[in-house]
C-alpha cells in the first residue's frame, strides 16, 4: 500500500511545539479527512493543544507503507508516527 505522509506541527497549550505525521492511504486526498484524524489523535493525548489547521498540517510525500502502518490504517484509517513533544 502507498502511504500520503503529511507532516503535522501543532502547539501544545504548554507552549511546546509537538511534531508527528499523519499517515493516511495515498488515495485519501480530502485534506478535511486528515485534519480529523489528527485532531483525533490529539483527542487521545493526556494534554490539550491547539486545533490543526492547514497551516501545520501539509502534505509531505509517499512512501510505501510498512506492516504496521498498514495494520493501523486497516483498522483506524490512518496512522500516526511521533516525531517530537507528543509524550
Amino acid at each position: 500500500m502507498k502511504i500520503a505522509v503529511w507532516d503535522t506541527y501543532v502547539q501544545r497549550d504548554d507552549g511546546i511545539v509537538m511534531h508527528f505525521d499523519i499517515l493516511v492511504p495515498d488515495f485519501v486526498k480530502d485534506k478535511s479527512i486528515i485534519l480529523k484524524f489528527g485532531e483525533n489523535y490529539l483527542s487521545s493525548k493526556p494534554f490539550k493543544a491547539k486545533s490543526i489547521t492547514s497551516d501545520e498540517c501539509r502534505f509531505c510525500h509517499i512512501e510505501k507503507g510498512t506492516t504496521e502502518m498498514i495494520d493501523m490504517i486497516k483498522i483506524k484509517g490512518y496512522s500516526i508516527i511521533e516525531m517530537e513533544n507528543c509524550q
